[in-house]
């Protein structure tokens, strides 16, 4: 039941951004109860005031505060068993009695009105496992993909574009966004026992503020994909070359004060842990408030580039019956909305506490493959680049071909060491003076 608890916290940390469900070790819901009780105890201390006999105590799992003689104090079931006992909507209260010797012993107890089962194996469990497996294939798909897209896109100089350069950049935000899951995973999840749960390293907030960056980075990036298309279907006179300039500022700079902020108001305000779990709301809006401002600028763009596409596909200048239209915008709506990132849109305002579920698989699951789909569509599928691709391939099979037929037709020429391009320039100049020789031998003299 602790290894799947652990998976529990570990996954939803490792959601993008929003923090779904609280669901953590149960060793480090103690340790935060804990440093809670003791944060009030702090704070207030009844001191040596007579009337308060019973002080401040904590029993390992609950917080009891300074009473009188003769009160009842009532304190709900720990936090724990609502963490181990999910099927529980309702648990039940338990209380002691400050006497003169102190606080009594519990009545009821713990384990009479806060059940569970520390043997069962729910249904959720495997979902969690599930969801893991899930969102480790996908980032590691999408980083490999991706980063076959990016050799693809920078080998081939006639792909180098203001287009092809966005798209370049949207890679490598996808790529440092599978990095640092990954990296962070690693670094939180390292050792096999709870350790990780306050860990107040450096080296450990280094890797939470990486991966926010690249996070907020990979939201940008697609925010100026859609203002990019956007501005070159409405403007008539588009100088790319400068928005370009402006388009990596945005991209990569606006994440930095973002993030940069978000450090800084956590080091004076909020330096709890490793910088994990976001209690505070208002500094979490930080990074949150950005995210979802982009996803609602490009949800806007979406909708204004499908109206500029249904008028340019009905434009009487437009070939084709009704139905191709349609089917031409239906595929090219497909196309945009992984560009776009549109798909966040769906739980980008609900209730934190709705569809935990299908939160995880659209956060985790499609979240994590959508690098993939955006490498295949606009790369691998991309005509002009499988065009250069099948234009570099013939290209060296044909050098390849003269390469092998002047091996056996002249030796000499193989063993020199000069390649295929150098012997077809070879012929091609011996071609042409063999027939200026053979015109001038027809040539009458004058």
């Amino acid at each position: 039941m602790a290894d799947t608890m652990k998976m529990c916290q570990h996954l939803l940390l490792t959601l993008t951004l929003l923090p779904l469900v609280l669901c953590m070790h149960p060793d480090c819901v103690i340790q935060l109860e804990k440093e809670k009780c003791m944060e009030r105890m702090a704070l207030d201390d009844p001191g040596s005031d007579p009337e308060y006999v019973c002080r401040w105590m904590w029993d390992n799992l609950t917080c009891w505060q300074p009473a009188r003689i003769g009160d009842v104090i009532w304190m709900p079931c720990p936090e724990l068993f609502e963490v181990m006992s999910e099927e529980f909507d309702d648990l039940g209260k338990v209380s002691r009695n400050c006497t003169e010797d102190g606080w009594s012993e519990m009545f009821p107890h713990y384990v009479d009105v806060c059940p569970f089962d520390d043997n069962r194996t729910s249904p959720m469990d495997k979902y969690y496992v599930s969801v893991k497996a899930l969102y480790t294939v996908g980032y590691s798909t999408s980083l490999v993909s991706l980063t076959t897209a990016m050799v693809i896109l920078c080998w081939f100089r006639k792909l180098h574009c203001t287009r092809n350069f966005i798209h370049m950049n949207l890679f490598v935000s996808f790529i440092l966004r599978a990095i640092s899951v990954f990296i962070k995973d690693g670094i939180l999840y390292a050792e096999e026992d709870s350790s990780h749960c306050f860990m107040h390293t450096v080296e450990c907030k280094a890797v939470m503020v990486f991966f926010h960056y690249c996070v907020l980075s990979n939201y940008f990036w697609l925010f100026i994909e859609g203002l990019y298309l956007f501005t070159l279907l409405v403007e008539t006179f588009f100088p790319e070359r400068r928005y370009f300039y402006w388009y990596t500022i945005i991209g990569w700079g606006t994440p930095t004060v973002c993030v940069t902020i978000w450090a800084v108001l956590r080091v004076h305000f909020d330096d709890i842990g490793c910088w994990d779990i976001n209690d505070n709301a208002a500094i979490w809006w930080v990074i949150k408030g950005p995210v979802l401002a982009s996803i609602m600028i490009n949800f806007v763009l979406f909708i204004g580039i499908i109206i500029i596409l249904v008028q340019k596909l009905q434009s009487p200048d437009i070939g084709g019956n009704e139905s191709s239209i349609y089917l031409r915008l239906a595929r090219s709506t497909l196309l945009l909305i992984p560009l776009f990132g549109i798909h966040y849109t769906v739980f980008a305002f609900t209730p934190e506490d709705v569809s935990k579920r299908e939160r995880l698989v659209f956060e985790l699951g499609l979240g994590s493959f959508q690098g993939f789909v955006v490498a295949v569509l606009y790369c691998f599928l991309n005509g002009e680049v499988q065009s250069e691709i099948k234009r570099k391939w013939r290209s060296w099979t044909v050098n390849r071909y003269f390469a092998v037929d002047l091996k056996h037709r002249h030796p000499s020429l193989a063993s020199s060491g000069v390649n295929g391009g150098t012997q077809l320039s070879i012929l091609s100049k011996s071609s042409s003076q063999i027939r200026m020789s053979s015109l001038q031998a027809e040539t009458p003299a004058t």
